[in-house]
């Protein structure tokens, strides 16, 4: 009982003072705040694109160790208007140095607890008027009238969400429960860059929606630009997606692929791509590659996009491309950045439990 009151002022009600919870006893309370937080994050700064999409910089203190250096994520709230996604991070920066990926410029500083990632969702909801009395901002292009301004989840932000699994499988059954936050599974979808070994226990344990973040069609290129395939190659990775736990036609994987100019945009690669995701329920992202300061890459030309597309199409597969969101204030994909990596090697190790 205890367990669901609480459950309730903190996901549906978005409560952060136990004071506030008028139906539990006043010694619970006090024993709760002598020894839980429920503080969120603190907002170092918000953009606002031309486009609606908003970008928060989210700042964590360790509870348990305060005088640590607090950590910088960002977090991208892209609505639409029919539904809202959320941008979720699950790490301080990323190991995985994707060559085309802003977010793979700067080290890892740490993981993201389970509370962190669940508080990225708390306090976006919270600034989107999403929570019972809240106030829709007026600025930009939020959803209106009874829809939730959260709709849709996307772990696609800074990191690899498979290098910190248990926090963010802990933290996605939170987001999915339905007396908690209450999005459905079929709503929250993973992207991972291939950490073969964990898309098993995600689809056992987790069960969302899968997203691979592909870019290649042969393991030359995609050791390039993806190096965690030099650990496992394409072969082990498609294999890993056919045997998806509960992937169908109906629960498709999305295959994001970044158009780079002359480097992965030919027929020829369009053509591959169909060979290797055969029969494998599939649907092809096809992602404008959005430009960062020093970056070597350029995005393909509109009409070599829209010819890829119409390739991967008449093969029976969907192929969306996506539209560019937030380009303008470094929002949209592969462009996330945080300033924690200016902290010094002493710090970061001292983050990372050395």
């Amino acid at each position: 009982m205890r367990t669901r009151q609480l459950w309730n002022w903190i996901y549906v009600n978005g409560i952060t003072d136990f004071d506030r919870m008028t139906n539990v006893s006043k010694s619970a309370r006090e024993m709760f705040t002598t020894y839980f937080s429920l503080k969120r994050p603190e907002v170092i700064s918000e953009q606002v694109s031309s486009d609606g999409t908003r970008k928060w910089l989210f700042r964590f203190v360790d509870p348990e160790n305060p005088k640590l250096p607090p950590v910088d994520v960002e977090t991208v709230y892209i609505p639409e208007p029919s539904r809202g996604t959320l941008c979720v991070s699950s790490q301080v920066g990323c190991t995985l140095t994707c060559t085309f990926c802003h977010t793979g410029t700067q080290r890892l500083v740490r993981n993201l607890t389970a509370g962190e990632v669940v508080g990225q969702i708390l306090m976006a909801r919270e600034l989107l008027g999403d929570f019972p009395g809240g106030t829709r901002p007026t600025n930009g292009l939020v959803p209106s009238g009874e829809m939730r301004a959260i709709t849709n989840i996307v772990m696609m932000g800074m990191g690899e969400p498979l290098y910190n699994y248990d926090n963010v499988k802990k933290a996605l059954l939170i987001a999915s429960d339905g007396d908690g936050l209450s999005v459905s599974k079929r709503r929250i979808t993973l992207s991972t860059s291939g950490v073969v070994d964990k898309i098993g226990p995600t689809g056992d344990e987790i069960g969302v929606m899968l997203a691979i973040s592909l870019h290649a069609v042969n393991d030359e290129l995609r050791n390039e630009l993806v190096p965690i395939n030099k650990k496992w190659p394409l072969k082990d990775l498609l294999e890993a997606c056919r045997n998806y736990p509960g992937v169908s036609n109906a629960r498709r994987i999305t295959f994001e692929y970044v158009m780079l100019k002359g480097i992965n945009d030919s027929d020829a690669d369009a053509r591959e791509l169909v060979r290797l995701l055969v029969n494998i329920p599939a649907k092809i992202n096809l992602i404008p590659f959005n430009p960062w300061p020093g970056t070597p890459y350029e995005c393909s030309d509109w009409e070599t996009i829209e010819r890829f597309s119409d390739i991967v199409n008449k093969a029976g597969y969907a192929s969306p491309v996506r539209t560019p969101r937030g380009r303008d204030i470094f929002a949209a994909c592969g462009q996330l950045k945080s300033e924690s990596e200016r902290l010094t090697k002493k710090q970061r190790d001292e983050l990372r439990g050395k």
